[in-house]
């Protein structure tokens, strides 16, 4: 596969602004240094200096702390059109399983997954084939599905490293329809939001409409899922209210005015520039101010449609299509509001972060890779990969709930577990704790569960112990964890340290284990 060099990696940040936006906190620290310099001058002992000194240099430092993010998570990207094929047997390599640093969330867009009406019902019913490979990759590596959302043949999958599950918060889904005048589910819309440690992001997975004419009509159609596209969150009720948004997909853009025989020639040749400003997506951000928002990285790996399944030819059929970009990944950081003139002349109000954080906790995202995957062929377009890193402060770094076992677990005796409430939130008597085997794929995954106190809600750090029936426990020994799931936050905001269930006894009467009768296993 083509690798970008260090090189071309791109950032953005939610600190960034223009000229006439400024920064603040960059701003109140020069007031702070230049305060400093007034007291070195003006000192008059050296006590009194020294308390000065220390105290402005104090603020500074804590200003710098506000502009500098303290953690980064490596995010992998893929968008794939998969034409109605069935999976291939390995995606070690579209999901760089040993890349270093380790990875920590996948994002994965699909379209055109099979949706003929006899598949669909039967993926409503169980996990479709896709859902299945993925899970079935990423689970053995620590990987939990987070969530998932589908509309006929567009998939959208997030799967996060376990540690990370109880930070993962406020996670929503939604949808919209494009195809034939919005009523069918072909074209259009899937997207994922959640707070990623207090960070709202948003993920947006489309398949916008085809044909080299209707470049006019894809902007329109983003437009409009923009507009559309609400969620039940108070503080980002629609897509472009969040941080962090990611817009992929078959956006389906096309390379206007050069000939087939040129724009072969080019990508034979390895002069992609030569077309990139015939981009239909470069030529449109040039006109739409709200395209201008997002980035995106150079386009240095061969347009991914349309191929020759299973093949790294283009097409050679009748049609002979030319090929085309139309497989992308792009980012936005919610830009800074403009100061008002009130905010510029009260330097009180400048000292203060903004309503949104975005100066106090920062976050930056990197593009470290953007390219295709020319390996794959069960479908007439390449993969596309985005490997990104985000760095940030995080609002919080502990669990809404503490989870812990007591005593020994076995299938011989009824269990012990106990769970604390460490901050209040919107807990139900719907939520349960599931008992999941270390290697769990979703927070449906468990291998038993106990509903949360049904009469009362419990109050906050209130040690609650639940009992586990030992007809429910697995027989054969293993490491587990207990996880809270919460239904207002469709997520799991407590998980317990791994520990040891024991092989009950059972286990060999019923046949599961061998027997070792005067030292020969039976």
């Amino acid at each position: 596969m083509d690798l970008l060099p260090d090189s071309s990696r791109l950032r953005s940040d939610s600190t960034s602004s223009s000229a006439s936006q400024g920064s603040r906190s960059k701003t109140i620290l020069r007031q702070r240094l230049a305060e400093l310099m007034t007291c070195i001058e003006d000192m008059s002992s050296d006590d009194e200096a020294g308390e000065e000194v220390s105290r402005t240099l104090d603020e500074a430092f804590q200003l710098c702390g506000r502009l500098l993010p303290t953690d980064a998570f490596r995010l992998h990207m893929v968008t794939w059109n998969v034409a109605t094929a069935e999976p291939p047997e390995d995606v070690a390599s579209l999901l760089q399983l040993n890349d270093q640093p380790a990875i920590d969330l996948y994002v994965i867009g699909l379209q055109e997954v099979n949706a003929t009406p006899v598949r669909f019902l039967s993926d409503l019913m169980a996990e479709d084939s896709w859902s299945h490979l993925f899970m079935d990759t990423l689970g053995p590596k620590g990987f939990v599905k987070v969530t998932s959302v589908r509309m006929q043949g567009l998939l959208l999958l997030v799967f996060a490293k376990m540690m990370h599950l109880p930070f993962i918060r406020n996670i929503q889904t939604t949808y919209t329809r494009t195809g034939i005048f919005g009523y069918w589910g072909n074209k259009g819309a899937v997207s994922v939001r959640f707070s990623f440690y207090g960070h709202m992001m948003c993920f947006l997975n489309c398949h916008l409409a085809a044909h080299m004419h209707n470049a006019l009509q894809r902007v329109d159609e983003f437009e409009y899922i923009l507009e559309t596209q609400d969620f039940d969150i108070f503080d980002t009720p629609h897509v472009l209210d969040h941080k962090v948004v990611f817009w992929f997909g078959d956006l389906n853009f096309r390379i206007e005015d050069h000939g087939l025989h040129f724009v072969r020639s080019s990508i034979n040749g390895g002069r992609l520039n030569l077309l990139w400003s015939k981009d239909q997506l470069t030529m449109m951000k040039k006109k739409e101010p709200f395209l201008q928002e997002f980035d995106e990285g150079p386009l240095n790996f061969k347009p991914t449609y349309k191929f020759d399944r299973k093949a790294e030819s283009y097409d050679t059929s009748g049609k002979k299509r030319k090929p085309a970009w139309t497989d992308r990944i792009l980012w936005r950081i919610k830009p800074k509001s403009l100061p008002s003139e009130e905010d510029d002349d009260d330097d009180e109000k400048a000292s203060t972060p903004a309503d949104d954080g975005q100066e106090e906790y920062p976050i930056m995202v990197t593009q470290n890779t953007y390219t295709s995957v020319m390996s794959y062929g069960v479908s007439d377009h390449k993969p596309v990969i985005g490997n990104f890193t985000l760095e940030l402060r995080k609002y919080f770094d502990t669990q809404l709930v503490d989870l812990a076992p007591a005593g020994e677990w076995s299938a011989d005796h009824d269990a012990l577990l106990s769970y604390t409430i460490l901050e209040d939130f919107m807990s139900s008597t719907w939520d349960w704790i599931g008992l999941y085997k270390v290697g769990f794929k979703s927070a449906s995954d468990y291998k038993t569960f106990v509903w949360v106190r049904e009469n009362e809600l419990p109050e906050v750090n209130e040690v609650i112990e639940k009992s586990v029936v030992k007809d429910d426990l697995p027989l054969l020994s293993g490491e587990y964890v207990l996880g809270y799931y919460s239904t207002n936050l469709n997520s799991i905001v407590g998980l317990s340290d791994n520990f040891q269930i024991l092989e009950s006894k059972r286990a060999a009467m019923e046949g599961l284990v061998s027997k070792d009768i005067n030292g020969i296993d039976k």
